[in-house]
């Protein structure tokens, strides 16, 4: 696999734990999904059935699905089975949430893609991002999703990852957390962060462009692979 393929979408997701499954498999890399979240859950919401109540203008939310009164939905969005969505939580629109999630409490989203099982749970903000199955992201941690200078976002390597550019041709761009990657409270995940399966970041980590599979990322932004037991 050449470095490249590590931050497409086939090597970063099962796509078996999102409704969008259909959309990304017809794309390489994530990113490419942040402009068709709006149109993709129009279209999904359409097509859901008597599970799902519709909560004002294009809001669908599951039967078994908890949210707080205090919780602002703002549509399109779609809130899955059996997750729960906490006091104060603000969900600005195109939010596409899968099943058994936490959206805590004052935690902000906005054009996104929650894969099934992921917990936000503590004063997050997540935008322009795609989360994968069974990531989390710890208390304060928050995907930075514009550059302070406003040019467009480009996908870079580091070191022997040096090769990886690929110009994104987005000003607005997030983070694309593979599945199973725990991010440490307090972390920034700047703009174009793209983080392979089953990475772990330190609390108070800034982390920029790629990190690939299986590492640690600690203090300092020193990465490391993770040893097997």
């Amino acid at each position: 696999m050449s470095h490249v393929d590590e931050v497409k979408i086939s090597s970063l997701y099962d796509l078996s734990h999102t409704m969008a499954a259909k959309e990304l498999e017809g794309l390489t890399y994530p990113w490419e999904m942040l402009p068709l979240i709006k149109d993709t859950i129009l279209k999904i919401g359409a097509t859901l059935g008597d599970d799902y109540i519709r909560r004002g203008e294009d809001v669908w939310i599951h039967k078994t699905a908890t949210v707080f009164d205090s919780a602002y939905i703002n549509g399109p969005a779609i809130i899955g089975a059996n997750t729960e969505v906490r006091q104060c939580a603000f969900i600005r629109g195109n939010a596409l949430i899968g099943e058994n999630c936490v959206i805590g409490n004052s935690t902000e989203l906005k054009n996104v893609i929650i894969f099934d099982n992921v917990q936000v749970p503590h004063y997050n903000y997540v935008g322009d991002s795609i989360l994968g199955y069974k990531s989390h992201m710890g208390a304060g941690s928050i995907t930075s999703n514009v550059k302070s200078d406003k040019t467009l976002v480009v996908v870079k390597g580091y070191d022997e990852y040096s090769d990886i550019a690929i110009e994104t041709g987005l000003k607005k761009f997030g983070a694309m957390l593979g599945d199973h990657v725990e991010v440490g409270c307090n972390s920034v995940l700047n703009p174009g962060s793209v983080i392979g399966r089953n990475t772990n970041i330190y609390p108070l980590s800034p982390v920029r462009g790629f990190v690939p599979a299986n590492s640690i990322v600690k203090t300092g932004n020193v990465i490391v692979e993770k040893k097997n037991d």
